[in-house]
């Protein structure tokens, strides 16, 4: 096994309508569990895609093997930034409830909502998009959350599974290591033990144990 997916450093990455203080309970469940955490913060709804991404590549460079925590919009800017860094660069990558595959939700609010496109923010594009597949050599894991209770479910209207914003098919996308679903809503994956416990087990082992 490579070095680098050794490392013990996590930065974890909050997502759209949040603050970096939205993960402090994640973090302080991984500090508990041996890891040197980091929060990274980013105004989502002021911020654009590319100045995010550059600054977060910024901060990964200067950390070399670091892994990634991040839920909901910060997976897509996680995994933006790990393919400027470069995949040699990265540790392992753990999204909590981000539409990998684009977010119907998001596009819902901007189409059906007066100012949806300001609600949304300047990272919509890539909310809409998603990231297609992950970049080789990255390793990558998921979790989602089964609890629909959210304003995007009902904006949406999900004929699946889904956390209130993020249908579990969105979560999913080629190139994934593994993939877990947790009961949680969306925002509740930030304060869940079946999710902490999820990211703790990807980020030593590089998958989830699942039962048989």
């Amino acid at each position: 096994m490579s070095a680098k997916f050794l490392s013990n450093r996590v930065l974890l990455v909050h997502g759209l309508w949040m603050r970096s203080f939205s993960m402090l309970w994640l973090a302080n469940r991984l500090r508990a569990e041996g890891f040197d955490t980091e929060l990274f913060g980013y105004y989502s709804l002021l911020q654009d895609t590319d100045a995010v991404v550059a600054r977060l590549a910024d901060v990964l460079a200067q950390h070399p093997a670091a892994n990634v925590v991040a839920h909901s919009l910060g997976g897509l800017l996680s995994l933006r930034a790990a393919e400027q860094v470069g995949v040699e660069g990265i540790g392992r990558i753990v999204c909590l409830g981000s539409p990998l595959a684009g977010s119907q939700a998001a596009a819902s609010i901007v189409s059906k909502i007066p100012a949806g496109a300001t609600i949304v923010g300047h990272n919509r594009a890539l909310l809409a998009s998603g990231v297609g597949q992950i970049p080789a050599g990255l390793q990558v894991g998921a979790v989602a959350g089964c609890v629909p209770r959210g304003l995007g479910g009902v904006v949406a209207h999900f004929a699946c599974e889904h956390d209130g914003t993020v249908a579990i098919a969105e979560t999913r996308v080629p190139g994934l290591a593994d993939h877990a679903v947790v009961h949680a809503s969306h925002s509740g994956l930030l304060f869940s033990d079946a999710a902490a416990h999820r990211v703790t087990e990807f980020l030593r082992k590089g998958r989830f144990e699942h039962a048989v």
